[in-house]
């Protein structure tokens, strides 16, 4: 989609943020309601904002797209330099602000109120409405997230409507299921992908993302049951439930999505890399950006820079090998002494996840000038590559993508996480059967030119990462984490899952094996990347509030406190989340 503002828009939005007033004030008008809620096309203005300033553009400087956020939000896949202060603990309550802001459900709510005044057929205006049903799932998705109870606000409020600026918080499931209720409606609403305009939502990106939202808190509740966190006399499987069917709905449906690039070479790595996607089957809903617009972003900087992020070895060790076999049980695996041992005979999305000698780094480059290819990587710059492992996933090597304005896509939403969602509810439900895992699982395996996943023949191992569970809910686990790596979701799974004691609490971020380079860097560069008994680097090492890994406390960090001065101004909100 193109993500400009629509020149001549009628209303501009700079609302209230975090006050207690914050859903009292109208927006600022250019011309008067009266004149403005005419048409589906006034709806159609409207709705454009949302996809400018409630999805997040990641498109600045030192961002890599989506493909930091497992960095930048915390994980155990990738690391950024300095260390993650949330996951060690760290996070104080703020006095204001601290992401309590409610002005993007202000407008969307502003839309659901006057929506009704156009003159025009439902079939003409129920698109919007569905749009915007969506856009507000979506806002109080991050918000649950975040802070998990909440106030349910479906109405544009004036400073008369007491009742609702001073109401409690809800429980969290109340809040999901008012969002299943929204996005039901959306997917009513919104036209298929058939019927639909490219760069705009469809009814299947609003099933997608209500399985998403269902899986969540499915297994939040069960996951979180009998601590601080939970709820009640709830094991979530009513949203597990409700996330396989939307998924398997979703599945079978008749609008064509797939997986691209099945069987081909570097298929993986290519699906990450375009800058249109409107001939894709599996991008269900993407940015697109535009220099002739002025619209672009700005990647091209994490190649040869590491950007202070790197995969982890964690991430790099859950990877099987080519017979299906865990590293820990397959003789295939050649161990960690360079980067090329380290890919060798492995599933295949590992080589065109990470950098290995020999891959470009730009290509068509002008002129008779040869292509520049990674040796090694980025020790030098002040923006350096913490682990080792540097991200190749996402790079697009073209010479016209490896410049400041940028214009390749991000992807939102793609079809591949529907697979997972399925088989992840099922699972957690004890449905999952082998029929579902081929119509999953083994499609994404396919793809790649994987062994498939045949449920009577896991092979155990030392290495999971959830001993405690079964064999069955660890391989669909790892399938998430290696298919979506680096793409934002595993800071959502650790919290979702209650996985931080596993995970986070006292883990030492590790990376690859530091003697490889020992040829290729002076002793004073090396120096600075200490490393373990075994040799690998270990980023955090020589930081005192690291030294015993990361202070995570699980009775407190899974959730966000409460700003001091929103607890003032509405007591109702109180109390805070637990440990806060």
């Amino acid at each position: 989609m193109k993500a400009k503002y629509i020149a001549g828009l009628s209303i501009v939005w700079f609302l209230a943020g975090c006050q207690k007033n914050f859903l009292d004030q109208k927006p600022n008008v250019i011309i008067s309601d009266a004149d403005y809620w005419k048409s589906a096309n006034d709806l159609k203005l409207y709705a454009n904002n949302y996809y400018n300033t409630i999805l997040p553009p990641y498109s600045g400087y030192f961002e890599v797209g989506m493909y930091g956020l497992d960095a930048d939000s915390g994980s155990d896949n990738m690391v950024k330099l300095p260390y993650n202060t949330v996951l060690n603990g760290e996070r104080v309550q703020p006095p204001s602000g601290g992401g309590w802001s409610w002005s993007a459900l202000r407008t969307l709510n502003y839309f659901m109120a006057n929506y009704g005044k156009v003159a025009d057929s439902w079939d003409n205006i129920k698109p919007y409405v569905g749009e915007t049903l969506f856009f507000r799932s979506f806002f109080y998705f991050n918000m649950l997230k975040n802070f998990g109870g909440l106030p349910w606000v479906n109405t544009a409020v004036s400073v008369t409507d007491t009742a609702i600026l001073n109401a409690p918080r809800l429980p969290r499931n109340v809040i999901v299921d008012s969002m299943l209720q929204d996005l039901d409606l959306a997917v009513q609403y919104l036209p298929s992908r058939t019927q639909g305009t490219t760069g705009r939502l469809n009814k299947e990106t609003a099933m997608l993302f209500e399985s998403r939202v269902a899986l969540y808190e499915g297994t939040w509740e069960k996951y979180h049951a009998g601590t601080p966190f939970g709820l009640s006399g709830q094991n979530g499987s009513v949203y597990l439930q409700k996330a396989a069917d939307v998924a398997g709905a979703l599945m079978s449906n008749s609008a064509g999505y797939a997986l691209d690039n099945a069987g081909v070479q570097n298929g993986y790595r290519e699906l990450f890399n375009q800058v249109d996607y409107s001939a894709s089957n599996e991008v269900m809903f993407w940015r697109k950006f535009d220099n002739s617009q002025g619209i672009s972003q700005r990647w091209y900087l994490f190649v040869p820079l590491g950007l202070d992020r790197g995969i982890t070895k964690s991430l790099v060790d859950d990877y099987l090998c080519t017979d299906g076999k865990p590293i820990s049980s397959s003789t295939l695996y050649q161990g960690d002494d360079s980067l090329l041992h380290v890919v060798a005979n492995r599933d295949p999305r590992l080589r065109q996840t990470i950098f290995v000698p020999g891959d470009a780094i730009t290509t068509g480059r002008a002129g008779n000038a040869p292509d520049l290819l990674f040796q090694n990587p980025d020790f030098v710059n002040s923006a350096n590559a913490p682990t080792g492992y540097e991200l190749l996933k996402g790079n697009n090597t073209s010479a016209s993508q490896q410049v400041e304005n940028s214009t390749q896509a991000l992807i939102y939403f793609r079809y591949a996480e529907a697979l997972l969602n399925y088989a992840e509810a099922k699972a957690e439900l004890g449905t999952l059967e082998q029929s579902d895992v081929d119509k999953s699982i083994n499609l994404l395996r396919q793809r790649i030119g994987m062994i498939p996943l045949d449920l009577n023949t896991i092979t155990a191992d030392p290495l999971w990462k959830f001993p405690g569970l079964s064999p069955v809910i660890n391989e669909v686990r790892r399938e998430r984490r290696v298919e979506l790596a680096c793409e934002g979701f595993r800071h959502d799974d650790i919290y979702r899952w209650a996985a931080a004691d596993e995970l986070i609490v006292g883990w030492q971020p590790k990376g690859a094996k530091l003697n490889q380079w020992v040829t290729l860097f002076p002793a004073d560069v090396l120096n600075k990347y200490p490393v373990d008994a075994q040799g690998y680097i270990e980023p955090f090492k020589n930081v005192p509030a690291m030294s015993a890994g990361y202070k995570f406390n699980t009775n407190r960090d899974y959730l966000m406190p409460l700003p001091a001065d929103q607890l003032v101004l509405n007591p109702a909100l109180g109390p805070n989340n637990p440990g806060w």
